[in-house]
């Protein structure tokens, strides 16, 4: 009978989908050490990692000849997972499209009216017992209506963003990407980020983690940025050179900032948590109990088919 680890705990509609194995559910839920990805690799027959458990080459290295043959992924982003080292090992991955699109289209919305309308500085201030009560120009913010927002990788989630834009809030679509999509709504493509950048409001990234798009976001793409404009990431941390935003915020150079993901997280720096012109989420993109059911649900499929001798569905 196959083992397979499942790195960290799931609800229990999920777990107890998985038939014909041995299944272990890891309680903690921290990512998995490095001592904890080799012994997964040599000792389990499959595995559900997510965020956080860096699968690298190294790893890979150590495990020359893993009993694992497939990483399914709790989670769309895998670039925590080196795909090219496991798969010169033998090992499949998966993921989970699709499960997460929605929701994390509607925390980039959260985020962006919450900097537009300094929400998060406003609730602040009121738990802070400091309020003196409304007046005509207390806390003036960025009106997101008619305004033009500009998506950086136009994929599932960049779309369903956009269409949020779009019929909610009467915004005009530009967006950046490899190439031009088939778009049910009404969008201009522009062929340079710094162009986009120039030319928006709001500016959501939502592009894959991964080398190709490593701090995509950097010193020069943010200097470009209109000083009233707000940056959205919903991606991944690295994509966005985390110190050029803080110097970017501190200095006032652009109106502020929504952030789900960070470089380096789950660490924040200080700097970028004293700013009142930067909202903080803890990555919540995904964070509601239906959303993690059908991704659990997918990545079981993905193990399942594997464990009954089948192509998964969800190969990367």
């Amino acid at each position: 009978m196959k083992k397979i680890l499942i790195a960290r705990p799931l609800p229990k509609e999920v777990t107890s989908t998985l038939t014909g194995c041995e299944v272990t559910v890891r309680e903690e839920t921290v990512p998995l050490s490095a001592a904890e990805m080799r012994a997964a690799l040599r000792d389990y027959d499959g595995v559900m990692p997510t965020l956080g458990d860096v699968f690298s080459a190294e790893v890979f290295a150590d495990v020359p000849v893993p009993r694992c043959k497939i990483l399914a992924n709790f989670g769309v982003g895998y670039n925590h997972i080196d795909a090219a080292a496991a798969r010169a090992a033998g090992v499949e991955v998966t993921n989970t499209p699709g499960a997460v699109t929605d929701a994390t289209a509607d925390v980039a919305m959260t985020l962006m009216l919450m900097s537009a309308r300094r929400a998060a500085e406003g609730e602040r201030l009121v738990r802070s017992g400091a309020w003196e009560g409304w007046h005509p120009t207390q806390m003036l913010g960025l009106h997101l209506t008619g305004k033009r927002v500009g998506i950086v990788g136009m994929g599932r989630i960049g779309q369903a963003i956009a269409r949020r834009c779009h019929y909610g809030f009467e915004m005009q679509v530009s967006y950046f990407n490899r190439s031009e999509k088939d778009l049910d709504f009404p969008a201009s493509r522009v062929e340079s980020l710094t162009a986009l950048v120039e030319a928006v409001d709001v500016l959501v990234i939502a592009v894959p983690g991964g080398g190709e798009t490593r701090h995509l976001i950097d010193e020069t793409v943010l200097g470009a940025m209109q000083p009233h404009a707000h940056l959205i990431n919903i991606a991944r941390g690295d994509v966005v050179q985390e110190a050029a935003l803080i110097e970017a915020l501190q200095a006032g150079r652009i109106g502020g900032a929504g952030l789900d993901v960070y470089e380096f997280e789950p660490k924040v720096p200080q700097a970028l948590r004293d700013l009142d012109n930067a909202v903080l989420l803890p990555h919540l993109g995904t964070a509601a109990h239906e959303v993690r059911v059908d991704m659990g649900l997918m990545a079981v499929a993905n193990l399942q088919a594997f464990i009954d001798g089948e192509t998964p569905p969800n190969r990367v």
